[in-house]
Formats: C-alpha cells, structure tokens, sequence
C-alpha cells in the first residue's frame, strides 16, 4: 500500500516538474491575467451600453421579437467555428432573457463545443494542404508548440478561459491529438457558458 502511494506521489511531482519546467504554469498565470480584465471589459461595456445608448433588456427584447431563436443560434455556431468572432457574452445575456432560459444557454454551449470539433476536423484537413499548412504553422506557432507540450490541459484552459477556443482546436487537430480525449477536455466549455451566466443574467 505505501508503495503504491508512493509511486503515486512520484508520478504526481514528476508531472509538477514537468509543467513548471514547461512553463505551463507560467502561462496559466498569464492567461489569467488577461482573462480576468478582458471578462471586466465586457461587463463594463454591457453596463455602459445600458445606461449611457440603450437599456440592454430592451436591446434584447427587440432581438427575440425580430430574430428567431434559429437564426440566433446558427449564427453563434458559425461564429465560434470562425475563430469565435463575435463575444460569447452577449449570447449569454440573450438567452437570460429568453422563455427557457436553461436551455437556450445549453444550446449556446452546444454550440460553442460543436464549434470547436468543427475547427478541430478543420485542423486536420488543413494538413492535408501543404501550403495552408505551412502558413497556419508558423502563424500558430505558439498554440501549435503549447498543444504539443499539454495536450489535455491547453485544450481545458481554452475551453474555459477567454481564450480562442477555435484556435487551440485546430492546433489539436494540426498535431492529430486523439480525437476522444479532445472531447473530453473540451466538454469543459459547459462549465464556462454556465459560471458566466451566473455573473451575466445578474447584470441585465
């Protein structure tokens, strides 16, 4: 028994070694540096928006009145296969004023996975493409080189930071990382749709 804890332990400060010699520690640290003030910004922004140009409840009724709940869904999964170009958070805050609630956020967050598999499979097929391969591997040289050092956890930190999640999954698919545990790691994008929406359905 104390053996086998023992090896436990080895395999686990082995692993601390590893990811402090890494850097991974430096970055999450970093990562969370700008996390932190870019989440800030959003909010701040939202509240500026709502006292200073438009009331934000009513900006969103107008969206839920005009668009359907389809076209609003479709066009955040486009976006967040496309290197996630318009912010999560106002998404978020659209489904807060939604009829359900819970299940438009799970739909975001469904969609925001499915996303990140299509960028995924993109990553694969990209080395397919010689000169677009060589192109993407030196302008993603450092998601690419981070991904091949973490694997799972640069995948996680995506996932839940704001991070480009597209991008950290198509370096995963750059570099074939096994389709299964990149689901697995992923899945964590639930996590973050659901802890922003405690702070974003508060505030509009």
């Amino acid at each position: 028994m104390s053996s086998s804890k023992t090896r436990k332990k080895s395999r686990l400060q082995l692993l601390h070694q590893y990811y402090s010699y890494t850097g991974f520690y430096s970055f999450i640290k970093d990562a969370l540096k700008k996390a932190v003030p870019a989440i800030l910004i959003v909010v701040g922004i939202l509240l500026l928006i709502n006292y200073f140009v438009i009331d934000v409840n009513t900006a969103l009724t107008y969206v839920i009145d005009n668009y359907s709940d389809f076209t609003i869904i479709l066009t955040f999964l486009l976006s967040e296969s496309i290197l996630g170009i318009i912010p999560p958070e106002l998404f978020i805050a659209w489904s807060g004023k939604t009829a359900t609630p819970l299940i438009s956020l799970t739909l975001l967050a469904t969609m925001s996975y499915l996303g990140g598999i299509f960028s995924f499979f993109m990553g694969k097929g990209i080395t397919k493409i010689p000169a677009v391969h060589n192109y993407l591997e030196v302008r993603m040289k450092k998601h690419i080189k981070n991904t091949r050092k973490w694997g799972g956890l640069i995948i996680a930190v995506g996932a839940l930071l704001p991070i480009p999640f597209a991008m950290t999954s198509i370096a995963a698919g750059m570099i074939k990382y096994k389709f299964t545990n990149y689901l697995l790691f992923g899945a964590l994008r639930y996590i973050r749709f659901y802890a922003y929406a405690l702070v974003i359905f508060k505030l509009v």
